[in-house]
């Protein structure tokens, strides 16, 4: 069959059009804006800011590895305090931030035809929200004692007690505070990006005509809103372990030869609830990178995707998936070997609809008429990436292997893999992909394909070396290793190629954000729709689109999001709002 509603067959709007809130002033406009488009910006603004201090943070550590003794101002403390901000910088505040708050609020209504988001005035308090999250963040810097040196995953006893740095100072009142604010500000926006989804959709955007990309966000919402509160109770629990003396997660410690006042808690309960959010928050990142590529995919190889509906499934069925695998990150904490065999399994069952979107992807690419634009580029190199991370996933998920790798370098390569380089890389073919439309202008091109390879190879050339360290045993956040017999001369060598790898990877960061300034102003003008794709934001009447996105009448939809090469089309793309089956024969999928 084909998925395409004759024109007269487009059933009528279920309900009428909400009248959308009009700016009167500057600040209201741009500052305390309720436009999804501009609080998306903020966002991203907000969130590339605040990643910067995390990519300054990793350079210091790089330091230390690689020139240990050299930085006397890098101590044992002020190391761990790195790691400990730099790892919840990033997985946090700005990757959670950019694909959810930032791509969400962009994209959503355009995509699915709608003027705004459904609550735009919770929409705006969302990013007020999040923006106090991240001012109290970066206090901890000030605070005495400094932040919190817990490790990202903050796990007591130690988080809280005085040998830790922040534990009996600001740094994890802080540090938690922020969680939590964290977690209210995305409570906000998240049930606003449902609730769009499913009811601001235009006439004749059915759910199995959304893009892909609408598709991940929307999934990883949904499995935010559900992990989130495990994350939540767990900041509040320890607050008040930290404040008042409860034992939630303290049991009966002696420090320093004195018993405190704490009896009876559980630190396991701790590692439950944060891995319970944890491991759904791989996904809940990976999620609307799967369906960004997607979209960058199919419409720079202008080939309809391959297997449009069993994509949505693998998606929901990631998302579902991502709730029973939590423990495989607690191996080392102690458990029942059944308990471990349960967990090992639902690892490798959740790598089947992971492994259908990647052949979905390359049977996508298969004869098409590939463009190997700066997005494609980068989507293709999220494909290799994701693979590479996600095999020496299995290795891990896999109990007997995963406990002598777990306090290893090796650890440290496969997260940043799939969590770090792949859905960063996404993060930049999405920027070069969208940008004409948030801007009217396109990016540099030379610069951005020098921004690519050097990010591309470089962030190779730091991780794989990182797989071998760790298969030699060396452990990970240790800030001093020299003196271990199993760091040989070239494992010293290799930590300090890997730390000016990271140097040269960081300043093509610097020459991206340059051509992102450069180009608001001096870049080549876009037009409305540069790279002839189908979906709902490129056919907006103006770029940047204006505020209500579509003008007087929002547009009405005919067809799937994937109409590329068509036999009988005038052109290699028919949008989704324009009539007309244009001869397409019933070998054409229905999404």
């Amino acid at each position: 069959m084909v998925d395409v509603t004759p024109a007269d067959a487009v059933p009528p709007a279920e309900v009428g059009e909400v009248e959308l809130y009009h700016p009167h002033s500057w600040w209201t406009k741009y500052v305390f804006s309720q436009d999804a488009k501009v609080i998306a910006v903020q966002y991203s603004a907000t969130a590339t800011a605040i990643g910067l201090v995390a990519l300054v943070l990793s350079w210091l550590m790089r330091l230390q590895l690689g020139f240990p003794g050299t930085f006397d101002f890098i101590t044992p403390e002020a190391y761990y305090q790195f790691i400990t901000m730099h790892g919840m910088i990033m997985v946090i505040y700005l990757l959670t931030a950019l694909f959810l708050g930032g791509f969400g609020n962009y994209l959503i209504p355009l995509m699915v035809g709608a003027r705004d988001m459904v609550f735009p005035y919770v929409n705006m308090l969302s990013y007020w929200v999040y923006l106090l999250a991240v001012l109290v963040l970066v206090s901890s810097f000030f605070a005495p004692g400094g932040p919190t040196g817990a490790g990202w995953t903050l796990y007591p006893p130690q988080a809280i007690m005085t040998g830790t740095p922040g534990g009996q100072d600001w740094g994890i009142i802080l540090m938690l505070s922020s969680l939590i604010l964290f977690i209210i500000g995305f409570t906000m926006g998240g049930l606003n990006y449902v609730v769009t989804v499913l009811q601001g959709r235009t006439r004749g955007m059915t759910l199995m005509r959304l893009p892909l990309t609408v598709w991940g966000i929307f999934t990883a919402t949904v499995m935010a809103l559900l992990a989130f509160p495990a994350l939540f109770v767990a900041c509040v629990m320890m607050l008040l372990d930290r404040l008042l003396g409860t034992s939630f997660f303290m049991p009966a410690v002696v420090e320093m030869g004195e018993q405190l006042q704490h009896n009876g808690g559980s630190p396991i309960l701790f590692q439950h609830l944060f891995w319970f959010f944890g491991h759904p928050e791989v996904y809940i990142v990976a999620l609307p990178a799967f369906g960004i590529v997607s979209d960058l995919i199919s419409t720079h190889a202008r080939k309809n995707i391959f297997g449009y509906r069993m994509m949505v499934w693998a998606i929901i069925a990631i998302g579902a998936l991502s709730f029973v695998v939590w423990a495989h990150h607690m191996y080392v904490s102690g458990m029942h070997p059944y308990f471990g065999f349960f967990f090992a399994t639902t690892t490798l069952i959740i790598a089947i609809p992971t492994a259908i979107k990647v052949y979905n992807w390359v049977l996508t690419l298969w004869r098409g008429d590939i463009h190997l634009t700066i997005p494609m580029l980068f989507a293709l190199a999220f494909i290799v990436t994701f693979v590479n991370g996600g095999l020496t996933g299995l290795f891990l998920g896999n109990v007997v292997v995963d406990v002598p790798l777990s306090d290893t370098m090796f650890v440290v390569a496969h997260f940043h893999m799939v969590m770090g380089v792949a859905p960063i890389l996404v993060i930049f073919g999405a920027i070069y992909h969208w940008y004409p439309k948030v801007t009217g202008r396109m990016l540099d091109e030379t610069l951005g394909r020098f921004h690519f390879w050097v990010t591309f190879l470089g962030a190779y050339l730091i991780f794989f070396p990182m797989h071998y360290l760790g298969l030699m045993g060396i452990p990970r956040r240790y800030a001093e290793l020299t003196d271990m017999t199993i760091m040989t001369e070239s494992a010293h060598h290799l930590n300090s190629f890997i730390s000016i790898m990271a140097f040269i990877v960081g300043f093509a960061q610097m020459v991206f954000l340059f051509n992102l300034i450069w180009s608001i102003r001096h870049g080549r003008e876009a037009g409305g729709n540069p790279w002839r794709a189908t979906t709902l934001e490129w056919q907006t009447p103006h770029t940047p689109p204006a505020h209500g996105n579509f003008g007087k009448e929002l547009p009405i939809v005919y067809r799937w999001a994937y109409d590329y090469s068509v036999p009988g089309a005038k052109e290699d793309f028919i949008p989704q709002n324009v009539p007309g089956s244009f001869g397409l024969g019933p070998s054409r999928e229905q999404p």
